[in-house]
């Protein structure tokens, strides 16, 4: 089986690779995505060296926005994605196209809709995306990471699935976050690729921070702003005098994230899907900073899963300075036993075996197809 991956949620994808070595060992992958996070960025984006790294061929598809977008360039870039997504389509001649939502699905699926290769494709919000709503046209099968979001979707293709989620969440593979101190542990992420915005904020809460606990940031590596460079410097200044100590990090891959989360007492995030289906399995206290600029304000339905099920505080980003931050840490640190799971069945709505689903129903409908050409 050939099958292209596309998206905009790579680590959902990631574990759905897993399963396909695992359980279709002939399965020839090949990833459409961003070898950029961000137009002015120059390094690498994270997506590009994981799917790499697992030696996936890798196509940086140059395909425009349309949600939000008032850049002329970028959307002139909506025709020329289509372009290079029909080329490489006729070019790899994929049995079957996989989408993790998001606009870099958009012209790959249609394409593939125009050159009669099936599409299947994986919605990880609450609320639906603008892509994934066009798309539930062109798919044949559209694998749900929430219940609630079966409404918005013709139910004749409607898999319930969860959010696919990184075994390596679960497990303990390092030793790097041990400190010689009593204090609690809390861990910053912002997603993958980091958010200035959130780090800026640290930069200035960072000695108060360090003066109750210790902190494992992931700050993510923008050339432009070159946040970790900067927070190295500030440590260097405080870390002295701290009385916590300072984990940094560009990404915490896979081989520190278990440690990372079970070292955590609380973990300060950005609220995508992925992000808080961990969280949820994890039963982690957290402080939630919703993205407030993405579509249908998915980010704020997220956190607020997570603040119904009593694991979170929200901290609006319009909110959000040095003395803010502190003070939502603070309170879930020195509160800590009010912050588990008030709902018996929330559990529920975190599938393990997501993975398995979504590569079954990839598989599934690859053979479907194979099958009716050879009658």
């Amino acid at each position: 089986m050939k099958i292209v991956i596309t998206g905009g949620h790579h680590s959902s994808a990631l574990p759905v690779i897993e399963e396909f070595r695992s359980k279709y060992p002939g399965t020839e992958i090949h990833w459409f995505g961003h070898r950029r996070s961000a137009a002015s960025d120059k390094h690498d984006s994270l997506e590009f060296k994981e799917i790499t790294s697992l030696n996936i061929p890798f196509y940086d598809l140059k395909a425009g926005k349309v949600y939000k977008t008032f850049n002329i360039i970028r959307l002139l870039r909506v025709p020329l994605g289509f372009l290079q997504a029909c080329k490489w389509l006729l070019k790899i001649k994929p049995d079957v196209i996989l989408s993790f939502g998001g606009y870099l699905a958009v012209p790959t699926v249609i394409s593939g809709w125009f050159l009669g290769i099936p599409s299947i494709t994986h919605e990880q919000t609450v609320v639906v995306g603008y892509a994934n709503k066009l798309l539930s046209k062109f798919v044949k099968k559209i694998c749900i990471g929430w219940k609630d979001s079966e409404k918005f979707f013709p139910a004749s293709k409607v898999i319930y699935s969860g959010v696919p989620l990184r075994k390596s969440v679960f497990e303990i593979g390092s030793d790097s976050f041990n400190s010689d101190n009593n204090l609690p542990t809390i861990y910053i992420t912002a997603g993958k690729a980091g958010s200035h915005t959130i780090n800026e904020v640290v930069k200035e809460a960072l000695p108060e921070l360090l003066s109750i606990c210790n902190v494992i940031h992931q700050s993510g590596d923008h050339s432009k702003f070159n946040d970790y460079d900067q927070l190295e410097m500030i440590y260097k200044e405080v870390g002295g005098l701290a009385n916590g100590k300072l984990y940094l990090r560009k990404f915490v891959m896979d081989d520190e994230i278990g440690e990372a989360f079970n070292k955590a007492s609380v973990v300060v995030s950005r609220s995508g899907a992925h992000t808080i289906t961990e969280l949820l399995a994890l039963e982690k206290p957290c402080v939630l900073i919703p993205i407030p600029w993405v579509s249908h304000n998915e980010q704020k339905e997220n956190a607020l899963i997570l603040q119904k099920y009593g694991l979170a505080e929200i901290l609006e980003e319009k909110d959000l300075n040095e003395g803010s931050l502190f003070a939502s840490v603070t309170k879930v640190l020195g509160h800590l036993q009010n912050y588990k799971l008030n709902d018996g069945g929330a559990a529920s709505a975190v599938n393990l075996k997501a993975p398995e689903i979504i590569a079954y129903e990839t598989y599934e409908l690859a053979d479907k197809l194979a099958q009716s050409n050879t009658k």
